[in-house]
C-alpha cells in the first residue's frame, strides 16, 4: 500500500490538544463503550456524508482507520480516502488495519491545524469526535483548513458530542471533556467559512450530534 499522499511540501506542523498514543487499548474501549455497536455509528456517520463512488475523502483525526477503511468501501477502486491523525501510534496500527482490510488508503501523521494538502482536493472531508479534544483557540483554523481542501461543492462533516447537557443520557457524554463540549457551538464559524447549506442535528447514536455542510461552487475563500 502505498505511503505516497500527495500532500503539499510544508512542514510537519506539532499539533495542540490531546493526542492519543494508546491504539490497541483505544480500539478495545471503543468497543466497550459502544458495547459492539461501533458499525452502526460508522454506517450512521458514512450515511449522513452521502458518499458516492469515485470520490476523493479526508478523515481528519482518524484514529485507527476504522472510518476510513469502511468510506472506502463506499467510494471504491475509483475512489481516494486519506486519514490524518497527530498520533504515530495510531497512524500505525490504522495502517496495518487497511493492509489487512485489502483496502488502499494513505495514512499520514499530522495535525488538523495545517492540512497537508493543496486547496480543493477533496470531495468530502470527515471529522469525528475530534474537536472536543482541540482547544479552544485552534478549533476556528482547523475548520477554515478543512474547508481550504475541499472542492467548490465538497462536504464537510463535523460529528461530535453536542446539544443540552440535560438531554445527555449516555455516560460518556458526561465526562468532562464531553459534557463542556457542544458542537453545535462551531456553527457560527462553518457558516463564516465560505460553507452553505449547513443542517445539524442528532446521530441517533449517543449523544452525539452532526453538523453537515457545502463549500459554495466558488474557489475563493474567506479569509479568518
Amino acid at each position: 500500500m502505498t505511503e505516497t499522499s500527495g500532500a503539499t511540501s510544508a512542514s510537519y506542523v506539532q499539533p495542540s490538544g490531546r493526542v492519543f498514543r494508546w491504539a490497541f487499548a483505544y480500539d478495545l474501549l471503543l468497543n466497550i463503550i459502544w458495547r459492539g455497536s461501533e458499525r452502526t455509528y460508522r454506517e450512521k456517520t458514512l450515511e449522513h456524508a452521502g458518499l458516492r463512488t469515485g470520490e476523493a475523502v479526508l478523515d481528519v483525526g482518524c484514529g485507527t482507520g476504522t472510518l476510513a477503511i469502511a468510506a472506502k468501501r463506499r467510494v471504491g477502486p475509483a475512489g481516494r480516502v486519506f486519514g490524518l491523525d497527530a498520533s504515530r501510534e495510531m497512524i500505525s496500527r490504522a495502517r496495518k488495519k487497511a493492509t489487512g482490510a485489502r483496502a488502499e488508503i494513505v495514512f499520514q501523521v499530522a495535525g488538523a491545524e495545517a492540512l497537508p494538502f493543496s486547496d480543493a482536493t477533496f470531495d468530502v472531508v470527515l471529522s469525528t469526535t475530534v474537536f472536543h479534544c482541540l482547544p479552544n483557540h485552534t478549533r476556528d483554523l482547523c475548520i477554515r483548513e478543512m474547508v481550504r481542501v475541499l472542492k467548490p461543492n465538497g462536504r464537510l462533516l463535523l460529528i461530535d458530542f453536542g446539544g443540552s447537557k440535560r438531554e445527555r443520557h449516555s455516560l460518556i457524554g458526561h465526562l468532562h471533556a464531553h459534557r463542556n463540549f457542544d458542537v453545535f457551538d462551531l456553527i457560527p464559524t462553518i457558516n463564516e467559512s465560505g460553507l452553505t447549506d449547513q443542517r445539524n442535528g442528532s446521530l441517533g447514536f449517543s449523544d452525539l450530534q452532526f453538523l453537515i455542510a457545502t463549500r459554495s461552487g466558488s474557489t475563493s475563500l474567506q479569509s479568518g
